[in-house]
């Protein structure tokens, strides 16, 4: 199943106009031919969908929060274990797998979080089966090593679960931000 969630953060909505406008035709149809016990198994299986759906967005964004929090509060375990082993991390032009992430950046990256603020918004969040998109901007201001630090920020986090379900992995970060204008 396909998903796009804009925003609030938690608050998924689902495309599902055009679906609804040929469920209600299907209905229409299923009915007048008797077919009234099939229309009450679709409209159920519809709607356990629906709330799987919204579930997993829920819980990819949260695993994306939950990394964020993690560097900001100092927490180097608790950020890499949402990383998976084979991700990819792309910031300022360099790309980092899991072992140089942990050894090089990542210490720079809590001092960052830790010292200037950022805010988020979540754009979207697109569900594919066991894959996800977590798109968002942020806005961060604030001081760093002495320096005035005012940016405008795009993320993309791309996360995985197993085939059963389960937790959501992040495989890959990219992150771009940009000064503001003064």
């Amino acid at each position: 199943m396909t998903t796009s969630t804009p925003l609030p953060f938690g608050c998924p909505s689902l495309p599902v106009a055009r679906s609804t406008v040929a469920g209600w035709i299907l209905a229409l149809a299923l009915t007048v031919s008797g077919a009234g016990p099939l229309i009450a198994q679709v409209e159920r299986s519809h709607r356990r969908a629906l709330a799987s759906a919204t579930g997993d967005s829920v819980a990819a964004t949260r695993t994306v929060e939950s990394f964020r929090e993690a560097l900001a509060r100092g927490d180097s375990t608790g950020a890499l274990a949402l990383l998976a082993p084979d991700v990819i991390i792309l910031e300022s032009g360099e790309m980092q797998r899991f072992d140089d992430y942990r050894s090089h950046h990542l210490g720079a990256d809590i001092a960052f979080a830790r010292a200037v603020p950022s805010t988020h918004t979540l754009v979207s969040v697109r569900i594919e089966g066991n894959t996800s998109w977590v798109t968002s901007t942020s806005a961060t201001q604030g001081q760093f090593n002495g320096r005035a630090v005012n940016s405008a920020g795009a993320e993309l986090i791309v996360l995985t679960r197993g085939a059963r379900g389960g937790a959501w992995r992040i495989r890959a970060v990219h992150w771009s931000s940009h000064r503001k204008p003064t």
